[in-house]
């Protein structure tokens, strides 16, 4: 007898952005007709696909393949990354977009959702390279991007430097008006805010921290003496783990794109980053035992923080994971499916659009700072980042228990806004996070009307 084989699972980001704002869209309150304002809310406003030939070191020209996403402006310009990639497509960017809107909405900054991104390997490019296709990239943009419409900031093998010349593209383009406020996450002598490297990991330290003591994890009261393992050792993963072992965690194992390294002793994270920066990984750092790219997310913890890229655990390995929370660090790291297994375990799963927050919200306080004029000190960019990211995990979690506790209430309202649906997935964090966010941009757009 034979049998069928498993439906392999869809690891389209941008499927996975849809579904996880279908599961959302139930527990939204007044919306009306939601059929069509779901598309509106949904889909990108706009889609820029750009060919950008470069002129490489030995004189060929390459063409590259260029993306930027302009998801959604109902609450304000966008705001998103630019990242470097091989695997930069167009769907990846419209999921990375839209997750921006959900994430500037959930935290409370008035700024839409939008993301780029150019198909290239950085890691075999030379900086004078890298600079070239920045600035072709920026320049073919033209004024799809500017200070009071569309504000790109660093992501992945983007960094300060980058942003320097988008902005020194930008400036050279637009030469008769201050341009500071055109990029987010520049070198602190151009209009940089200090704390920006270090706020995504930051702030995902605030949120654990008040979700904590919110009592949201029955097994963990306090960071504290919690045994912490971190898949992805960039910027993001690197500063988180160092920030939670400042708060008394001891950091079992950590990975980047080559492997991982683990201690259950706990690691010496400055040795570790001297091996990385040595040999380029962190695999077979001193002390350490040698894990797979994606083996830190199963050695036994208590806080899982992914940090590296999008579908790294899914319907295959989500039963393997030991953690009491995965906090989500990375954008999309978890699939829809790997989600139901964690809940069925008793896993708190934080959302990207909540836990790696932080680095939106400094984001937009450098861009205040740049419109005007000011320079901010540190211990006040700290201050506003632990409020912001205190207040909107508190707001996530009421509206968790707020759609448990009425559950039924929110069904028999479903069924009768969408006859012959499914019943509404049980809320999780996630499904909470998107409910505020599509909500707040839902308010907004219903309070402007449909022009003309």
């Amino acid at each position: 007898m034979s049998h069928a084989a498993p439906v392999p699972e869809d690891l389209n980001p941008h499927h996975i952005a849809r579904l996880q704002f279908d599961r959302a869209v139930p527990y939204v309150d007044d919306i009306e007709g939601w059929e069509g304002i779901a598309e509106w809310l949904f889909e990108p406003e706009r889609v820029v696909k750009l060919t950008l030939p470069v002129v490489m070191d030995d004189g060929r020209v390459r063409a590259f393949h260029g993306y930027r996403v302009l998801h959604n402006t109902a609450r304000g310009p966008g705001k998103g990354g630019i990242r470097f990639y091989p695997a930069v497509d167009e769907d990846e960017v419209k999921a990375l977009a839209t997750w921006m809107t959900w994430k500037c909405a959930v935290v409370g900054v008035p700024f839409g959702g939008a993301k780029g991104g150019v198909q290239c390997d950085p890691t075999r490019m030379s900086v004078g390279e890298k600079r070239r296709v920045t600035r072709r990239f920026i320049a073919s943009l033209g004024d799809d991007i500017g200070p009071h419409t569309d504000i790109p900031a660093p992501d992945m093998y983007t960094n300060a430097e980058t942003m320097a010349w988008i902005y020194d593209t930008y400036q050279m383009m637009h030469p008769h008006t201050a341009n500071l406020g055109v990029v987010t996450g520049k070198p602190l002598d151009l209009g940089g805010i200090p704390g920006r490297s270090t706020a995504t990991a930051q702030g995902l330290a605030y949120v654990l921290e008040r979700l904590l003591a919110l009592g949201e994890v029955p097994t963990l009261g306090s960071i504290a003496g919690t045994r912490v393992a971190v898949q992805g050792f960039g910027n993001a993963g690197r500063h988180a783990a160092f920030i939670l072992r400042g708060l008394g965690a001891t950091v079992v194992a950590v990975g980047d794109v080559k492997g991982g390294a683990a201690n259950a002793d706990g690691l010496n994270l400055e040795e570790v980053e001297a091996h990385q920066k040595a040999t380029g990984s962190v695999v077979k750092a001193p002390g350490t035992r040698v894990l797979g790219p994606r083996g830190p997310l199963e050695v036994e913890c208590d806080i899982l923080v992914p940090a590296a890229l999008e579908n790294q655990i899914t319907l295959e390995n989500a039963d393997r994971v030991k953690a009491a929370v995965v906090i989500e660090a990375a954008n999309g790291p978890t699939t829809p499916a790997a989600d139901r297994i964690l809940a069925d375990k008793g896993i708190v799963v934080v959302p990207d659009i909540l836990a790696n927050a932080g680095g939106v919200v400094v984001s937009y306080f450098e861009w205040v700072q740049n419109l005007d004029n000011e320079e901010w000190e540190e211990h006040t960019v700290q201050k506003r980042l632990r409020a912001k990211m205190q207040r909107a995990t508190e707001g996530v979690v009421m509206t968790y228990h707020r759609l448990r506790d009425r559950y039924d209430e929110y069904r028999q309202r479903w069924q009768q806004a969408a006859p012959g649906a499914p019943d509404p997935a049980f809320p999780d964090l996630r499904i909470a996070a998107t409910a505020n966010a599509v909500g707040r941009c839902w308010t907004a757009l219903d309070q402007r009307g449909v022009w003309p």
